[in-house]
């Protein structure tokens, strides 16, 4: 029998892995010709979900956890999880009860199809429609700049053949996207398409900085056209500065008397190219910072304990 591996990584999500569980239980019961196990990796929850889980985990051994010696981020988590999974198939379900676990038949179903990388992509969303514009123009923004065709609307959730995990294995990012990484392996993909509903329970542990941090990874990973765009508006503003002052300078010989030029546009000028100079400082800065971070080589994640493993 095959085994099915389902992966959950969670934090201060207490409101919602007992009904998640009992989902995925359901749908795997049903499911009579594989064997599953299901591996919730807790990033150091402060509330009860670690002691949910140990309660379930006494009496099931199907369900497995991994709880980290501290929070180490929302990035490093899930993907650790993912290289500790042994089935035949891993599939990534988030805690949140945002990615319907009830697509994990459709996701199998493709699997044995003959399809390496099932994916979930959500075609609409029941959460903010600014945020959702918002994803959306990221998407097509980075698609556009990347060298590897990356999947829209898609944040991880989906069916992954032990091979693909392998050669994620092999890879050895320190700091994954993810996301990317799937694209970037190049199999064939199967694509389901699904509505995201709203978060019923709990609140989302995404803010600014944990976005910005994910939209940064995926640039950075995936393009190398932030920093020739860089080189380029140098160039062109060199080009135009000179264009400027040798406009000046025979302006000023045939009306010398009459031409002044003032500090406003001076002032301008120094503003907007000292913020340029900013934007594309701090540009370089992101990629110093990738490759700080693939230099020091850390681990995905320090485990403070292991059960039913």
């Amino acid at each position: 029998m095959k085994l099915i591996s389902i992966v959950t990584p969670c934090y201060n999500e207490d409101q919602n892995v007992h009904e998640l569980y009992t989902r995925v239980k359901q749908i795997m019961a049903g499911l009579t010709e594989y064997r599953y196990e299901h591996i919730f990796i807790d990033n150091a929850s402060t509330d009860r979900t670690v002691e949910i889980l140990r309660s379930l985990a006494e009496t099931d051994k199907n369900l497995k956890i991994i709880i980290n010696a501290r929070n180490f981020g929302h990035i490093r988590s899930p993907y650790h999880a993912i290289l500790q999974a042994q089935g035949d198939a891993i599939i990534s379900v988030f805690a949140d009860l945002q990615d319907p676990p009830e697509l994990i038949k459709d996701f199998i179903r493709k699997w044995e199809s003959g399809y390496k990388i099932v994916v979930g992509v959500k075609k609409e969303s029941k959460e903010s429609k600014l945020f959702y514009a918002l994803r959306q123009i990221y998407y097509s923004a980075l698609t556009r700049f990347s060298n590897v065709e990356l999947i829209e609307q898609f944040s991880g959730f989906g069916l992954y053949d032990r091979q693909v995990i392998d050669i994620l294995r092999n890879f050895k990012e320190p700091y994954p996207y993810f996301r990317g990484l799937i694209a970037e392996i190049g199999f064939a993909r199967a694509t389901i398409e699904y509505v995201q509903p709203a978060r019923h329970r709990g609140i989302t542990k995404n803010n600014f900085y944990t976005l910005l941090d994910i939209a940064m990874l995926g640039l950075t990973s995936h393009s190398k056209v932030p920093l020739r765009l860089a080189v380029i508006f140098g160039f062109v503003s060199a080009i135009a500065s000179l264009g400027v002052a040798f406009f000046y300078l025979i302006y000023k010989i045939l009306f010398w008397s009459s031409f002044t030029v003032g500090l406003a546009p001076l002032v301008v000028g120094i503003f907007f190219f000292s913020s340029v100079q900013l934007l594309f400082l701090g540009i370089v800065g992101e990629y110093v910072g990738s490759i700080h971070t693939y230099v020091q080589n850390r681990p995905l994640v320090v485990e403070k304990e292991r059960i039913n493993f």
